[in-house]
């Protein structure tokens, strides 16, 4: 059983094929899949797929680089969907400097609002981290120092290509690490040599569907279903069968989001 704890199933991508791409994931072993909220109309729309979806969770909130595009209301949105059955988590929140699509600021601001919105709720954050890993880890560290009274932070990197060191400080703070498609590029050995190293208990598995599909199917749309690609290739480096590495992911996805994901219908 394998969990893909981030993808995006709402997207235009789907629109013609969502319940065969459900019925793929199923079929390849995938029995649970966590479809993450942008802004608040996505995060609307997750909460609607996982009330038709069996086996689809959401999770709700702003992507940093759609901060300025949200109306006044949005943070009350964003609350109230909380309350949706399957919702389990909040983001994707965090910062980008690579689009630079909303001053930094006003990113951190909605950082903080999220970050502070999970401790409050007792649900796990999830990150997005783009070319801002300096910053990123710094807040989160303030965040560890202050409100989150240093416990550790019940949280993501989602989709983490970062360095050494930021997996370390992220490790430190409590983090997971997420790992997408991209740990099967030709090129990334150092976040293959990240993903080998990593605390058993702190990886988890994701596809960012319908982006950054894995070797073999690099360029085309991705679905859960080719999660089972970059299990195969983190079990390889640690040295591990798929199988022992579908088991340890998927409990470490359940321990973190919650005993439901353990056991939804399939």
């Amino acid at each position: 059983m394998l969990i893909d704890t981030h993808c995006h199933l709402d997207e235009t991508a789907f629109d013609d094929d969502r319940d065969e791409v459900l019925a793929r994931a199923k079929a390849s072993g995938v029995a649970a899949m966590l479809t993450i909220g942008i802004d608040v109309l996505s995060s609307r729309a997750a909460c609607d797929l996982t009330a038709s979806m069996p086996g689809v969770f959401a999770v709700v909130g702003v992507q940093p680089n759609y901060v300025t595009q949200v109306d006044a209301d949005a943070r009350d949105d964003i609350v109230s969907l909380l309350d949706r059955p399957g919702v389990v988590g909040i983001g994707e929140t965090g910062l980008d400097r690579y689009w630079d699509y909303a001053p930094l600021d006003r990113q951190r601001d909605w950082f903080d609002w999220h970050l502070n919105l999970s401790l409050e709720r007792s649900l796990p954050f999830v990150v997005h981290c783009r070319d801002a890993d300096d910053e990123t880890i710094q807040q989160l560290q303030a965040f560890h120092a202050g409100p989150a009274g240093r416990r550790p932070l019940r949280g993501i990197m989602h989709s983490f290509c970062g360095s050494r060191q930021t997996a370390e400080a992220a490790l430190e703070l409590g983090m997971h690490l997420s790992f997408s498609g991209m740990v099967t590029y030709r090129r990334n050995d150092e976040l293959r040599e990240i993903a080998a190293a990593a605390p058993a208990d702190r990886i988890l598995l994701e596809t960012d569907a319908p982006y950054l599909a894995p070797v073999p199917k690099r360029g085309k749309r991705n679905e859960p279903a080719l999660v089972v690609h970059t299990a195969a290739a983190i079990a390889e480096v640690r040295q591990i069968s798929p199988e022992q590495l579908a088991e340890q992911t998927t409990q470490n996805a359940v321990a973190l989001f919650g005993p439901a994901l353990g056991d939804p219908p399939l």
